[in-house]
């Protein structure tokens, strides 16, 4: 994962990059057996996000976890507090563009599973901790279901833009970094150290 403004490389061994603009939402209190209600009740933000995906590296198995966390994948917006958002049932726009082509156009609405349903349904597998972030899917328009397909390609600029958590770019380019640790900036940036119902996240102190 990084943040919204990163540039993220395209792995050597993919066509390109796809798209999935989504919401983040993040975990402010633990969680165990929560009910669809507690489990919404304990989210204390949201985010822009996109899932930026090696579609290649996905359908090499029936577990997505390759293609969904190349190098730098998954940029995050900054987190925006969850009294300020709302319900993400009543519906917020969420809009991806590439080099400023809309090509995902959806709702929140539209969410076959809610944010609280689905926490509540993880829980009852294992607890949920402050700092826990929960991607809720994408809109229809992702570019591998496109004919002929689309991908990102080095040079291009991919934008996530939801109502109310505003927008975040990045480029994709084709040099593969070396990997690194995630840095103390990165970490204060997704985890306000200073928000009330964050402060019992451990190891995130630069």
């Amino acid at each position: 994962m990084t943040v919204g403004g990163a540039e993220v490389p395209v792995p050597s061994n993919e066509d390109g990059l796809d798209w999935e603009g989504e919401v983040m939402a993040y975990v402010g209190a633990p969680l165990v057996d929560a009910t669809p209600d507690e489990a919404l009740a304990a989210v204390v933000g949201y985010s822009t996000f996109n899932d930026l995906t090696s579609r290649r590296a996905q359908k090499l198995t029936s577990q997505w976890i390759l293609g969904k966390n190349g190098d730098r994948s998954g940029p995050l917006g900054p987190m925006v507090d969850a009294s300020e958002v709302g319900d993400l049932r009543d519906g917020l726009r969420v809009q991806t563009r590439v080099n400023g082509e809309t090509v995902q156009d959806g709702q929140t609405s539209e969410m076959v599973y809610t944010v609280g349903d689905t926490l509540s349904l993880v829980s009852h597998t294992f607890t949920l901790r402050p700092g826990d972030l929960l991607a809720t899917g994408t809109p229809s328009g992702v570019g591998y279901a496109r004919t002929p397909p689309w991908l990102l390609q080095p040079g291009d600029v991919v934008e996530v833009e939801v109502e109310r958590l505003g927008c975040s770019a990045t480029r994709s380019w084709s040099t593969t970094p070396g990997r690194t640790e995630m840095s103390g900036e990165y970490r204060q940036y997704v985890f306000p150290h200073d928000h009330p119902r964050l402060a019992e996240v451990r190891g995130l102190d630069p």
